[in-house]
């Protein structure tokens, strides 16, 4: 499976944008989905994480009320939307995978990764 990360760009504080992350080759199912992001200087940080039905999705406190995350399986994509976006929100954002219905929070429960999609929000 490959996931590719897109969306990302320059913003303003205060503004919007929406991350896609597309799951390529066969038709997959059963799988969870997370996005994680890396601040300059550092460690991956969990951001937002929806299951496999999308039922249950869970945030990071630091951007619970502004980001939304969602899924349409029959576009094997996953999607955040980000609003009121602040300079603390920059970063390289991740998705990821699990072989799994259920969410998860941590790196380690992860198993396929993308490539990541720059949000870079100026203040």
């Amino acid at each position: 499976v490959q996931l590719q990360a897109s969306g990302g760009g320059l913003v303003q504080a205060g503004d919007s944008l929406r991350l896609s992350c597309e799951f390529s080759g066969r038709a997959y199912s059963n799988y969870a989905v997370g996005w994680f992001r890396r601040a300059p200087g550092k460690g991956r940080e969990f951001v937002a994480t929806i299951s496999w039905a999308g039922s249950y999705t869970y945030y990071a406190d630091s951007v619970k009320g502004r980001f939304t995350i969602s899924r349409d399986n029959g576009r094997s994509t996953v999607y955040l939307q980000m609003n009121m976006l602040k300079p603390e929100d920059t970063a390289m954002y991740y998705c990821a995978l699990r072989w799994k219905y259920d969410i998860a929070f941590t790196v380690n429960d992860y198993d396929h990764w993308g490539q990541g999609t720059l949000v870079t929000v100026s203040s």
